[in-house]
């Protein structure tokens, strides 16, 4: 069989799951616990082939217990697929949930099946070690200057050479351009209504008055949502920054790169949205600081610093006053009171005795540096360039920041953060529309090109993926340096709107 008239499997829709129902054991439980375990094979006998040879008995055993895993799944639910679709795997349908513990283990397969342009693998009840040990070695091949679909093809030419016919493979299920254009309208209506529904909270706190928490409940369960099916067009719509209106849109800024790096680390749907009501919230204590001092463009006096450095426990009383705060989580209130302290317990309010930050202000204590430090505030007319923030934060333990979180929101948006201006090797700008999915490849991520290389400024430009390679293996194009939009013109929030 050649490699063209090997199977491969059309890119359907995800099917829902079949169960053999004479197997009490089939089913979805059973379907994500076997999965689990089967994702922890697969990557164990990647690991075992890379530092082995074949004939290594870790090789032959990791293979054995991949293989006994697969049989056994078909065994019960009489199929076996394996889809990746973004940053989720899906085993015969069902979506196999990420957790801290998993987490080395999926993101490899993810990266691996990206760059060989592999979107699912069907694996038939003969398969046997000879065939994963082929299949395994052909899919971790370095790559050269070949695109994914290349790749792809490369990938059914060694299995068809070497007479493995056990596995059916399928491209990446490409959403149409009208799917990507709901996902983005999604996004913005998204992001819209938070903004209108944190500008309406801020205001009756401001002026007394109750505001309608069951409306806010609504607003944050739409980011989380939004964020766990299509994170990249309401992340990239934090790069909006709107002066005018930033007391607002930074508090929805903070709670989507919040729920953001939740997700990342693994937290069930209800933590998420716990978390986001934390970080929509965290800065409800400066609706009670005058708005002459928040908005001052001079240095701070004593007295008005000592105001500002109040608001974080003025949250907690404002949140304690609120109605309706039953359905408020406690932690919003604990985040309110320690966004601003540190993880060494340097920053403000100082505690009264040795505590410990929760994992919820930790988080938000990230988002809520990043967003602020990148935005353009009434004493901070020309904001720091997010590639410099991001190295910052990283680098500079004196931020007070934790490292582990830090690093997470880094694989978040790249070493480039989504709204940096890029200068490239070939004379144009770009804007950084995404990270790169491919973990190898943080330092070249999805650029929008904004100008072209004598400085004509296009709009709305178009998207390159700076990990791509030219004939000669060389890539076609390389960040130089960062610089400031203004500089050439460029309203970040225009490419994002």
């Amino acid at each position: 069989m050649s490699a063209s008239s090997r199977p491969v499997a059309a890119p359907t829709p995800l099917r829902a799951a079949t169960t053999n129902s004479a197997d009490p054991n089939a089913g979805d439980s059973y379907i994500r616990r076997a999965g689990r375990s089967l994702i922890y094979a697969y990557h164990g006998a990647l690991r075992a082939i890379k530092l082995y040879p074949v004939e290594n008995a870790a090789v032959q055993r990791a293979l054995q217990e991949l293989t006994t895993l697969s049989k056994e799944i078909i065994a019960a639910e009489s199929e076996l697929e394996i889809r990746t679709s973004g940053e989720f795997i899906f085993v015969n349908a069902t979506r196999l949930r990420l957790d801290l513990d998993n987490y080395a283990s999926f993101s490899h397969l993810l990266s691996l099946c990206r760059r060989a342009g592999l979107g699912a693998q069907q694996i038939a009840s003969t398969v046997t070690a000879r065939d994963w040990m082929v299949f395994l070695s052909a899919l971790m091949a370095a790559p050269g200057a070949e695109e994914p679909e290349q790749r792809f093809e490369m990938l059914l030419a060694k299995l068809d050479a070497a007479g493995v016919n056990a596995f059916t493979l399928a491209r990446p299920a490409e959403a149409d351009e009208d799917d990507k254009e709901k996902a983005k309208e999604r996004a913005k209506r998204t992001y819209a209504q938070s903004v209108a529904v944190t500008k309406d909270l801020m205001t009756a706190v401001r002026f007394g008055k109750s505001p309608n928490i069951k409306k806010i409940k609504r607003v944050v369960q739409g980011i989380v949502d939004q964020i766990l099916n299509e994170e990249t067009s309401l992340v990239g719509l934090t790069a909006i920054r709107d002066y005018d209106e930033y007391t607002f849109t930074h508090s929805v800024n903070v709670c989507i790169f919040s729920v953001a790096i939740g997700k990342r680390l693994g937290l069930t749907k209800l933590q998420l949205y716990d978390l986001g009501m934390a970080a929509l919230f965290h800065d409800i204590g400066k609706s009670r600081v005058p708005s002459e001092v928040l908005n001052k463009v001079e240095g701070l006096t004593d007295d008005e610093w000592k105001q500002i450095a109040a608001h974080p426990w003025m949250g907690v009383l404002s949140l304690f006053q609120l109605r309706g705060t039953q359905d408020l989580h406690y932690r919003a209130m604990i985040v309110a009171y320690e966004h601003h302290m540190k993880i060494d317990l340097t920053g403000y309010p100082r505690p009264v005795r040795d505590r410990r930050m929760s994992v919820f202000s930790k988080i938000v204590a990230v988002a809520d540096g990043f967003d602020a430090a990148t935005s353009r505030r009434s004493y901070q007319t020309t904001p720091m360039n997010p590639a410099d923030v991001m190295k910052e934060m990283r680098d500079n333990a004196r931020r007070g920041m934790d490292p582990v979180l830090v690093k997470a929101f880094v694989n978040l948006t790249g070493i480039y953060p989504v709204g940096t201006l890029v200068v490239l090797d070939t004379f144009e700008l770009g804007l950084v529309h995404a990270s790169n999915p491919i973990a190898e490849m943080l330092s070249r991520p999805i650029v929008r090109v904004v100008s072209d290389d004598k400085g004509n400024v296009l709009f709305p430009g178009y998207l390159v993926d700076l990990a791509d390679r030219g004939q000669d293996g060389a890539f076609k194009r390389t960040i130089i340096k960062t610089d400031q939009p203004e500089r050439y013109g460029i309203r970040v929030g225009d490419y994002f709107i």
